[in-house]
């Protein structure tokens, strides 16, 4: 049975791709100190899979507890890597918080791996990468233009300090996953986007709002140049993506890369803005939604989607759950869950 450890692995993406990984037979070792998630999120994956991973509560910063861990499981094939900030808004007001913790995370992570001898990492990287594009849709040969967040930039800093540590250890592969917006839960509504206080994603702010535990939805900006004003992203499926992080690993594992560092954007391919998120919800669950235009916010980003055509014939990986289904699964998440929700 291979061993995966992953770090961050009760969060939102995180725990979704646990239950793949463990749905697939692997052992999962989790790495997590649950500052943005929560300890019942384990329930959840052992209810979905009938598995348990073993779970460290642990700082990917705490050099010396790392080193433990990884010594530990040396046996493990790879690591995929998620634990980081993650809120753009948020990085622009604490920008050091996210370079300690993104990057200097990332780097205790690399140094232990190296140590343990562990050959293989899976980076949770993101669009931000390639600030706002000037074409669209973005491949993976889009430049990399400067970031629009500390948060973008701690991605973009991350990806170089991969690339530079797999070019100096020439036993050290990577894939690096450029996603795009996960949104959405597990069809089981037993694991879910769980954010701690007010959401910074779009979905969790609508699915609180409709039911209740938000008064109103901000909608940031309606004077960008989009058919409708609002901001356009691309918004795949958490469990699509979760498939991508466990093809990705089987890729390394079994050496099919052709690259020591590899690159795929992993969306849908298709943009959406944001008041057409809001109408298929309202939609796909019947709920109305009270929501309030407002200015920009800081950081954000115009419109970007991505071009998944190099994963779809590389990885054999494809996003398959619409966006109508996707959005509903938020929901049922949602009203599943109101009693463990923390404000």
């Amino acid at each position: 049975m291979c061993k995966i450890i992953i770090t961050g692995g009760t969060g939102y993406i995180g725990s979704h791709t646990v239950v793949e990984f463990l749905e697939s037979g692997y052992q999962v070792v989790i790495l997590d100190n649950l500052s943005n998630s929560n300890i019942s999120i384990l329930e959840g994956i052992e209810k979905i899979t009938n598995k348990k991973p073993i779970f460290y509560k642990v700082d990917v910063c705490n050099e010396t507890e790392i080193n433990n861990i990884l010594q530990e499981h040396r046996d493990a094939k790879a690591v995929v890597h998620f634990a980081a900030y993650k809120a753009v808004g948020e990085s622009v007001e604490k920008p050091l918080k996210y370079y300690q913790n993104n990057v200097g995370g990332l780097v205790n992570i690399l140094t232990n791996m190296l140590e343990a001898n562990i050959e293989n990492i899976v980076f949770s990287s993101s669009c931000t990468v390639y600030g706002q594009p000037e074409i669209l849709p973005v491949t993976e040969q889009s430049p990399i233009k400067e970031a629009m967040s500390p948060y973008g930039n701690t991605k973009q800093i991350s990806e170089e300090i991969i690339s530079d540590t797999v070019k100096a250890n020439e036993n050290l592969k990577a894939i690096s996953l450029r996603y795009f917006n996960p949104i959405g839960a597990h069809p089981s509504a037993l694991i879910g986007e769980l954010p701690i206080g007010v959401p910074n994603n779009l979905l969790p702010f609508i699915t609180q709002t409709a039911i209740g535990l938000r008064k109103k939805l901000m909608v940031f900006g309606e004077d960008y140049n989009t058919p409708d004003g609002t901001a356009i992203r691309d918004y795949i499926n958490v469990c699509d993506l979760a498939k991508a992080h466990l093809v990705a690993v089987e890729r390394l594992i079994n050496k099919r890369n052709t690259k020591n560092h590899e690159f795929f954007n992993i969306g849908t391919g298709k943009g959406n803005s944001v008041l057409e998120i809001i109408k298929a919800f309202e939609k796909s669950t019947g709920q109305k939604l009270n929501y309030e235009i407002t200015s920009r916010r800081a950081g954000d980003i115009e419109q970007v989607w991505a071009d998944t055509s190099y994963a779809e014939k590389v990885l054999n990986w494809k996003a398959e759950t619409s966006l109508e289904d996707t959005v509903k699964s938020a929901w049922e998440w949602e009203k599943s869950n109101k009693s463990v929700k923390s404000f």
